[in-house]
Order: structure tokens, then C-alpha cells, then sequence
């Protein structure tokens, strides 16, 4: 096993433990590892090969550095590169929270969750196709049922690394579900609507019916109409796919039952809140609504003692 080391700076204030979390979201995602000091993945080359990157904090959050080692049976340079820009975009390392924080300074509610979790930085799941298997896997299940499930497709359709501690996977590209048999995915719990909207979903990408990239081009509300023309892809799904896999972070999944409840809890109010009534509460954040979405999704983690922040 070959291993190739190099650092990345990130834009301050950065702290890998609260990003990572933010990205895992649970204990026992195994496609995210965290051992409370080293984030690890397995990830698949361009030429089709599966390598590990781990990636571990060396400077403190205001001057941070990180350490990025890639571990595979050919490194390369160009492999390094292709670790590099993953662990960018997955870890948020070039993203600026400057405005963020400065509304955070003169603000009564966000400031002290702001401060609790100064270093955080939005990650993004590994492509938008991860982002919309993830939230259609979700749909309906508790958040832990749901990373469970997640876990079970890794192990059954990703591709597999090798390394000392043992056999890990990439989460499955969508090659590697296009041809997935719904009955196989229904047996791994999945319901008959959610097993077809998935394999549908990879064979639309494969085909080239459907093209991630172009979402890009559009704006949020022309992306969620077009995210909603797929499969078993309704409003929830669309949003939380703008936020966690294009990096949208003015966008908040108000029909995340676990958010809206967050966001209850925080802001003191009563009753179930609607999704205008999400919108409403969100406004003095306006353009900031994913960012607020992230920090109680940590500050829920820290009241459940399963970070520290």
C-alpha cells in the first residue's frame, strides 16, 4: 500500500470535528469515518480504482492546517489532485462565513449558537447523485434508520478499498446502482416506491436523461421543479439536495421534520410549525438559512452529548 501525504490551509476559523459531523450526522455512518481525530473515506478514481484519504487537523482553528494522506496501491499525483478536490468540497475548506458571522456578532439568537460552533464549515456530500440518494433513502425514516440504510447500500454496491484496518467502501456511484435489482434493494428494507426511484435515478444519470451539472445553471426555484420531475423526488428532497449536495446554504429544508423541530426548540415557539412558518421564522437570516440549519443540526448533537463543542 502506497501512501502520499500533503497539507491544505483552510480559510479560518476552521475545525475539522465540527465539519465532519456536520457531514455524518450520526455514529455509525461508516461511509463518513471519524475516529475523534482522523475523518476517513474511500473514494474512486477517475480510472475506476478506490483509494482512502484521511485527513487530520494540525493547526488550531484560527490559523488551521490540515494533513491529507492518500492511501492507495498506485498513488499518483493526479490522484492526489482528485483527493485534494474532494476533501475541498466535501469539508468546506475555501468556504468564507465572513458575512455569517458578522450578522452572528449583533444578533441575540444566532450569536451564542455561532460562537458554540465557531469553526464549523458547510460540508457537501461527495456529488449530487450521493445527495439525492441519501435524502430519497431518508424519506420517512428517522435520521438513523436512514444512515443505516445508507450503510447497507455501501456495502452492497460500492466499490470496495483494502487497507490495514481492514474492508471499507465508496458510497455507490451511479453505475453501480443502475443495474441494482429492485427486489435486492426492497430486501435491504426499502420500500417498493424508494428501491425504483433510486436504480431510476442512477440509470437517468448513466443515460444522460438527467445531468447534475445542469443545476447548477438555475435558480432555486427552477432547480427544485426540475429535481421534482425525477422519480420520487418531492420538495424535501429537492431542498435538501440544493443544500448538502450543491452547497446551497441560503437554503433550509423546511419540510425537514428534525430541522422544523430545531428550529422550534430554538426560537421558543409552540406548536408544529408549517413550512411558511419556517420561511417566516427563518427571515431575519434571509440568505442564510442553511447555515442556521447546519448549527442546529450540531447544537442538537451536543445536547444528545454526541459532540463536544
Amino acid at each position: 500500500m502506497k501512501r502520499l501525504s500533503l497539507d491544505l490551509e483552510p480559510v479560518p476559523p476552521f475545525r475539522l470535528d465540527l465539519t465532519v459531523w456536520a457531514l455524518r450526522r450520526r455514529p455509525d455512518n461508516i461511509v463518513d469515518r471519524w475516529d475523534g481525530e482522523t475523518y476517513r473515506r474511500v473514494l474512486v478514481a477517475a480510472d475506476g480504482r478506490t483509494f482512502e484519504v484521511a485527513v487530520t487537523q494540525t493547526g488550531p482553528p484560527d490559523a488551521p492546517r490540515l494533513r491529507v494522506e492518500v492511501r492507495s496501491e498506485r498513488a499518483s499525483q493526479g490522484l492526489a489532485r482528485q483527493a485534494v478536490q474532494a476533501v475541498e468540497r466535501s469539508l468546506g475548506v475555501r468556504a468564507r462565513l465572513d458575512d455569517f458571522y458578522r450578522l452572528a456578532e449583533r444578533d441575540a439568537e444566532l450569536g451564542p449558537v455561532a460562537r458554540r460552533f465557531r469553526g464549523f464549515k458547510p460540508p457537501r456530500l461527495h456529488s449530487p447523485f450521493e445527495a439525492l440518494a441519501n435524502a430519497i433513502v431518508c424519506q420517512q425514516f428517522t435520521l438513523t434508520m436512514g444512515v443505516r440504510l445508507l450503510n447497507g447500500l455501501a456495502e452492497a454496491y460500492g466499490p470496495a478499498f483494502e487497507g490495514a484496518d481492514g474492508v471499507f467502501h465508496a458510497f455507490p456511484r451511479p453505475r453501480d446502482l443502475a443495474g441494482a435489482d429492485v427486489g435486492d434493494l426492497r430486501r435491504m428494507k426499502l420500500s417498493a416506491q424508494k428501491a425504483r426511484s433510486l436504480a431510476g435515478l442512477a440509470r437517468s444519470i448513466v443515460r444522460g436523461d438527467f445531468r447534475p451539472e445542469e443545476i447548477e445553471r438555475l435558480d432555486d426555484r427552477d432547480a427544485v421543479e426540475r429535481l421534482r420531475g425525477l422519480e420520487g423526488v418531492g420538495r424535501w428532497t429537492a431542498e435538501y439536495a440544493l443544500l448538502r449536495g450543491f452547497g446551497r446554504t441560503h437554503v433550509f429544508p423546511a419540510d425537514d421534520v428534525g430541522a422544523r423541530n430545531n428550529l422550534r426548540r430554538w426560537l421558543g415557539l409552540a406548536g408544529t410549525l408549517s413550512y411558511a412558518a419556517v420561511h417566516e421564522a427563518l427571515e431575519p437570516w434571509r440568505g442564510h438559512g442553511g447555515l442556521v440549519y447546519f448549527h442546529l443540526l450540531l447544537n442538537s448533537l451536543a445536547e444528545k452529548a454526541v459532540i463536544a463543542a
